[in-house]
């Protein structure tokens, strides 16, 4: 199978409700795109953990996640677990990101996630942002709320072996929780890898996604 290559992909909105949802939900991507382009504009924006040591966990991260790139990383201090009462400081956040970045991906938690911060987060993104793509990312939890992506981007395995190191390292916050270990994130990329005939892969569903046939080459 061939895989769409977008064009001029110069740009990318990454967005998440919690420090470290980007790394766990679509690392393995950021780590293929940066060193794939030098250079790469990315603006991070993280809900909640501003002011916090989780703020320090995740910009040393998504500074390892995303070598090379021209990163920019906003942290805000919304309460975890009350994004639906906070809804309008998310908007603004998200509106202001718009002001200011013309991005030709965006990164974002999917509508159908059980968690209520991520699924809100999901819901506003078609808000702010039309006409751009935007591929939401699933994050393994006890809920089991792993849906049936349409859209993967295959790793390499040394690539979704570095993820699985890179989370390890930069979020000793979260190395009590009982399923944030290694197995976890290679397993769940080795059945992604699976449905798309890689040996690894995340996994990502959009709303939307218009195409051009007409062009030939």
């Amino acid at each position: 199978m061939t895989g769409l290559r977008p064009a001029g992909l110069g740009a990318v909105v990454a967005l998440g409700a919690h420090c470290d949802d980007l790394a766990i939900g679509a690392g393995g991507t950021l780590l293929t795109l940066c060193a794939g382009r030098p250079g790469l504009r990315v603006d991070a924006l993280v809900l909640s953990g501003g002011g916090t040591g989780r703020e320090d966990e995740e910009r040393a991260a998504l500074a390892a996640f995303c070598p090379g790139a021209d990163l920019a990383v906003t942290v805000l201090k919304l309460p975890d677990g009350r994004l639906p009462a906070h809804w309008d400081e998310a908007k603004n956040a998200l509106e202001d990101l718009r002001a200011r970045t013309a991005p030709d991906l965006i990164l974002a938690p999917w509508r159908g996630d059980a968690h209520q911060d991520h699924r809100g987060l999901a819901g506003l993104v078609p808000t702010v942002w039309r006409g751009c793509l935007a591929l939401g990312y699933e994050i393994v939890k006890w809920d089991g709320d792993l849906g049936r992506p349409s859209v993967y981007q295959p790793l390499a395995p040394e690539t979704a072996e570095a993820k699985a190191r890179l989370l390890q390292e930069h979020y000793p916050s979260q190395r009590h929780r009982p399923w944030y270990d290694r197995e976890t994130f290679l397993g769940l990329a080795r059945v992604r890898g699976v449905e798309c005939g890689a040996r690894y892969a995340e996994a990502f569903h959009t709303d939307k996604i218009v195409i051009d046939l007409a062009s030939g080459g």
